[in-house]
Order: C-alpha cells, then sequence, then structure tokens
C-alpha cells in the first residue's frame, strides 16, 4: 500500500517533468534544424563572398598593367562597386541573424514562464503528496512499533538460547582448529624447502640464457655500426641538394621582400582611417559616460527607496512576529494547563512547568545586538543601583563591581537617565519594547529610554557615553563660569545661562571624549577615597568631584540634547552606516518555530493517549 501510494505521487510529479522533457526535445529538435539552415546560409554566403573577393583580388592584376588613366579610372570604379556590394551582402546577413537573436530572447522569455508556472504546480503536488505520506507513515509506524515489540521479546528469548549453544560450538571448532594450524605448518615448512631448490635450479638456466643473449646483442651491434657509416654517406648527399635549394630560397625571399614594401604602404593608409575612427569612438565614449553618470544618481536615489521600504517591511514583519507569537504561546499556555490538570486531576502525579528558553523570548530572533546596546545599558545600570538600596553591605558590593559606563560613576548614570525619561516624554513612540527582567518600577524608565534613543539615534555603548559625557561637560562649565563670575563680582548674572550654551561646543577641545575619571561626590564620600586616588583626577572634569553638590536643572536638558544633536553630524547623514540595511538572520527561525510546535514532549502525548484508551474502557 505505502509503495503504491509513493508510485503514484511520483508519477504526478515527474509527469511534470515529462511534459517539460518533450517540451525541451520539441525545441532541440526545432533549433538543431534552425541552426542547420543557418550553417547551410552562412557556408552559402562565405563560398560566394569567397568568390566575389577572388574575382577582386583578381582585377587587380589588370590594374599594374594598365598605361592609360582613363581605364584605370573605370576599373577602380568598379572594384569600389565590387567591395560596396559585397560589404551590403555582409550587413544584411548581420540584420537577419540579430532579428533571429532578438527572437530567440522572446522564445526564452515565455519558456522561463511556462517553467515558473511547472514549478508552483510541482510544488503544490509534492506538498499535497507529503501531507498524505506522513499521516500514512504515522499510522503505519505506529502498528510497526507494536509488532516490534513483540517480535523482539521472542527474538531476544531465542538468540539468548543460540547464542549459549553457539558459545560451546565455537569453544570446540577453535580446539579443532589449532590442530589443523599445527600440521598446516608443519606442510608449510616442507614445501617451502622445495620451492627453494626449485628456484636455484631456474636461477641457474636463466644466467646461461642471459649470457647467449649478451653474445647475440654485441653482434647486432657491429651490423647497426655498418648501416650508420652507409647512411652518413646518403646524408652527405642530402646536404649538397639542400644548398642548392637554399639559393632558389634566397632569390623568393628578395621577390617576397618587394611585395611586403607594397604592403607597408597599405598598412600606413589603413593606420590613418584607424586614427580616425579611434577620434570617433572617444567622442561616443565621452557622451556614453554623461548617460552613466545620470543612471548612477538614479540608481543611488532608488537605493536610497529602498532602503526606506525595507525598514517599513520589517517594522510590519515585527508586528506580525509579535502577534503569532502571542497566539502560539497563548495556545501553549492552554496546552500545559491541560497538561497540569491531567497530571494532578486524573493521574494523581506531581507535575512541574517546563523551562524552555524560546517561552522567554518576545520578538523575532537573529536581530542585531547593536541596536538595543544603549537600552540594555541602561538596563543594566538600573538593575544594579536597585539592588544595590537594600543596605550597605549591598551597596558596597555593587560599587565593587566593573562600571558598563567605562569611567562614569553609576549613580551620575542613573541621575542623567532618570532626568531624561521624566523630561523628554514627548518623544515617546507607542512600539512594543521587549519585556525587561528588571523591577516593575524600573520598567516604565526604560521603556521610555528606550523610545528616547531611537528617536536620538543614540544605539551603542559609545553613543550613550558621549551623551552623558556631554551633559557632564555642561556642568563643568557651568561650575567654572560661575566660580570666575563670583571672583570677577558676580555682575553678570543675568546672562550667565546662555552664555554656557554658546561656550559649550569649544568645551570638547579641552576634555577628551574617554580617558578621564568621571565620579560622583556622593559616591567619593561613602568610598572615602584616598588622597592618592584624588590626585590622579587631573581632567579638567575634576571640577566636579570639588564641587558640594552635582545638578542638573530640568530646564537645561532640552537645551543641552539640542548643542548635542548639533554638534555630531552623524545624526544628519542620510547615508550613515547605521541606516544601511542589515540582513537579519534567519537560520533559526524554523527552529524555533518547530520547537513552539513541540512544547509537549512525544512522552507525554503516549501518556494522553494512553489515559484516553483507559478512560473510554473504564
Amino acid at each position: 500500500k505505502l509503495a503504491k501510494l509513493l508510485f503514484d505521487g511520483t508519477q504526478m510529479v515527474t509527469n511534470i517533468q515529462v511534459a517539460a522533457d518533450l517540451r525541451e526535445m520539441q525545441r532541440r529538435a526545432v533549433e538543431a534544424e534552425l541552426k542547420l539552415q543557418r550553417a547551410q546560409k552562412l557556408e552559402n554566403e562565405a563560398k560566394s563572398s569567397s568568390n566575389k573577393f577572388e574575382e577582386i583580388t583578381s582585377k587587380w592584376a589588370l590594374a599594374k598593367e594598365m598605361k592609360i588613366p582613363q581605364e584605370l579610372w573605370q576599373l577602380l570604379n568598379q572594384q569600389q562597386r565590387r567591395c560596396a556590394l559585397l560589404l551590403e551582402e555582409k550587413n544584411k546577413l548581420i540584420d537577419d541573424l540579430q532579428q533571429e537573436l532578438k527572437n530567440k530572447d522572446e522564445q526564452y522569455v515565455q519558456a522561463i514562464q511556462k517553467q515558473s508556472e511547472d514549478i508552483d504546480l510541482l510544488l503544490e503536488r509534492m506538498e499535497e503528496q507529503i501531507r498524505l505520506m506522513l499521516k500514512t507513515y504515522r499510522h503505519k509506524l505506529l502498528q510497526i512499533e507494536k509488532t516490534f515489540e513483540l517480535e523482539r521479546r521472542e527474538l531476544l528469548d531465542n538468540n539468548r538460547k543460540k547464542w549459549e549453544e553457539a558459545i560451546q560450538a565455537h569453544n570446540a571448532q577453535e580446539l579443532e582448529y589449532l590442530h589443523a594450524r599445527v600440521r598446516k605448518v608443519e606442510e608449510y615448512e616442507k614445501q617451502l624447502h622445495q620451492l627453494r631448490v626449485q628456484d636455484e635450479q631456474e636461477y641457474n638456466h636463466m644466467k646461461m640464457q642471459l649470457e647467449n643473449d649478451v653474445q647475440n646483442l654485441e653482434k647486432q651491434l657491429q651490423q647497426m655500426k655498418a648501416v650508420y657509416l652507409l647512411n652518413q654517406e646518403k646524408l652527405k648527399y642530402n646536404l649538397q641538394v639542400l644548398k642548392k635549394r637554399d639559393e632558389e630560397n634566397t632569390i623568393i625571399r628578395s621577390q617576397q621582400k618587394r611585395k611586403l614594401n607594397r604592403l607597408h604602404s597599405l598598412l600606413n593608409d589603413l593606420r590613418t582611417k584607424l586614427a580616425n575612427q579611434e577620434k570617433q569612438y572617444r567622442e561616443d565614449n565621452q557622451s556614453l559616460a554623461d548617460n552613466c553618470d545620470c543612471i548612477r544618481e538614479h540608481c543611488k536615489e532608488v537605493q536610497r527607496r529602498m532602503r526606506h521600504f525595507a525598514l517599513s517591511d520589517a517594522d510590519k514583519f515585527t508586528e506580525v512576529w509579535l502577534m503569532n507569537e502571542e497566539e502560539a504561546k497563548g495556545l501553549i499556555r492552554k496546552a500545559l494547563d491541560a497538561d497540569r490538570v491531567i497530571h494532578t486531576q486524573q493521574l494523581g502525579l506531581p507535575w512541574q512547568e517546563p523551562r524552555y528558553w524560546f517561552l522567554d523570548n518576545v520578538g523575532p530572533l537573529g536581530r542585531y545586538q547593536e541596536k538595543r546596546m544603549a537600552t540594555r545599558l541602561a538596563e543594566e545600570v538600573l538593575a544594579e543601583l536597585s539592588s544595590g538600596e537594600g543596605g550597605k553591605e549591598n551597596v558596597a558590593k555593587v560599587e565593587d563591581r566593573v562600571t558598563p559606563l567605562r569611567n562614569i560613576s553609576k549613580k551620575t548614570a542613573k541621575k542623567i537617565l532618570e532626568l531624561m525619561s521624566d523630561e523628554l516624554g514627548f518623544l515617546i513612540v507607542g512600539k512594543r519594547l521587549r519585556p525587561l527582567r528588571t523591577p516593575r518600577r524600573h520598567q516604565d524608565v526604560l521603556m521610555k529610554l528606550d523610545s528616547i534613543f531611537a528617536a536620538l539615534k543614540v544605539d551603542s555603548e559609545d553613543d550613550l557615553y558621549q551623551l552623558m559625557d556631554f551633559f557632564l561637560k555642561y556642568k563643568a562649565q557651568e561650575v567654572s563660569v560661575s566660580q570666575g563670575e563670583g571672583g570677577s563680582g558676580g555682575g553678570g548674572g543675568g546672562g550667565s545661562h546662555s552664555a554656557h550654551l554658546v561656550d559649550l561646543p569649544s568645551l570638547q577641545s579641552q576634555v577628551s571624549l574617554g580617558g578621564e575619571d568621571v565620579t560622583d561626590p556622593a559616591e567619593d564620600r561613602e568610598d572615602g577615597g584616598s588622597s592618592a586616588q584624588q590626585d590622579e583626577l587631573k581632567s579638567p572634569q575634576s571640577s566636579l568631584s570639588s564641587c558640594p553638590s552635582v545638578h542638573i536643572h530640568t530646564d537645561d536638558v532640552l537645551k543641552v540634547l539640542k548643542v548635542f544633536v548639533q554638534e555630531f553630524d552623524k545624526l544628519r547623514k542620510d547615508g550613515s552606516a547605521k541606516e544601511m540595511l542589515q540582513v537579519r538572520d534567519s537560520s533559526k527561525d524554523e527552529e524555533y518555530w518547530e520547537a513552539l510546535s513541540r512544547v509537549i514532549p512525544e512522552p507525554t502525548l503516549k501518556l494522553w493517549d494512553a489515559l484516553g484508551a483507559a478512560l473510554e474502557e473504564y
């Protein structure tokens, strides 16, 4: 039954291939006939062209004999007409071949369309056959497993008995084989002795025979020497003949040189024509290069549109993925609840909820980590500080860890992040963010920060570090300006705040983006920093540590971000590397969805079947 089912399915699939092969065979037959006709046409044209060319070439000999200019002029006109007729026939043949090539291109497009339709039909039949075969094989496999278990028990018993009998017989055979081997060894020794004697006799006989052969070869060598002397005399005679022929060739060579001079004059004329054609081709090339530049600009515009549509398609793909994933996880939840009820209520067995990696995943797999590096870093900072709020011991453990934002303190980073989430709420968009494994009070802050980072194009750790470093530089400049105004009498208090923003870009030349220690005074007071560590703070930002408190006013957040966006030109570039479309790694998608469909293992399904059969019988 399975073989017949497989044969019918295979025949349905191969019918399409047979039809395609038949069409291809017919096409090849027609193509072979056309090719034969084309070859015959080309051969006839080559013969006719060769005859005409020989006729034209033969007329040139008459031109050398003519002395009257009028006759020579008529002959040249006739030759020119014949050449023009020959070229016209060649051009006509080229046009016919080009027309035939266009017809072949159209036939090729039609054939491609037909093959695409055949492939769609083939795929449809193959999918139907696969579904039918899977269903049949599952049914047969269950029957085979039952029969196999029964036969396995019977075979084990029979094989155990046969094994014991075979062991006894094997021991007896081994003993008999040992005696037989001893007898064979003795016989082989006798045969070796006989072979030694026989080989010695054959060696003596072969030696005598080879000595006779050497004598015969020496005789042949003497004969060959005599033949060599005779051939030497013949070669001397041939040398005299070749010398005479060389003299004749010298005369012919002089004639060929005169002919070569005539051909050189013809070559110079052709070179002149070639120079004129090259000049024309260069002009054509310049015009084509201008057209190519226009096409290149159009291509760049098309690529920009492609990137825009690709990003839009990626967002739609994420939304569809999340919708299907939510529906699948709802079904998985129902299946796990049913499994829990069966184990606890029907079977009375303890049940433990399985932990699978794919149940914690939300969103498409294979996304680039760089796109959520800033949000993940903010999550680590908030999570570490929130875990350290329980007591001083936890605070000390948190402070001993490696700082995520290089040399910016965690408390300072946390203050800046919370301030941004409170003041930049207008940048938040309504996109779903992946679940964050942080306390509930920090999830709102992280969701806001994710939208804010997306609006500001702050993606990586370096971008986030530059943003926070910009905030600290703003505060450092504000403190230094306020101290300078206090020393001079504090006369310009009204316009100092605006002056900070004007002079802020110039501060970037004084303070580098990395390598300085940026600390929080509150942390310095808690840790009790030593004097040696304080001496190492030699950067311009050391003024922060000398201040009694570090606070950035809420009204200054928008002003700082405005200057930050204007200074970093990467936010204004349309063709930057971060806007380039990156291909998502979809190699694990099939594995992920397959794992979702197999959340209930095979032993559990068998247990359900057995329980259903038992309940029906009950």
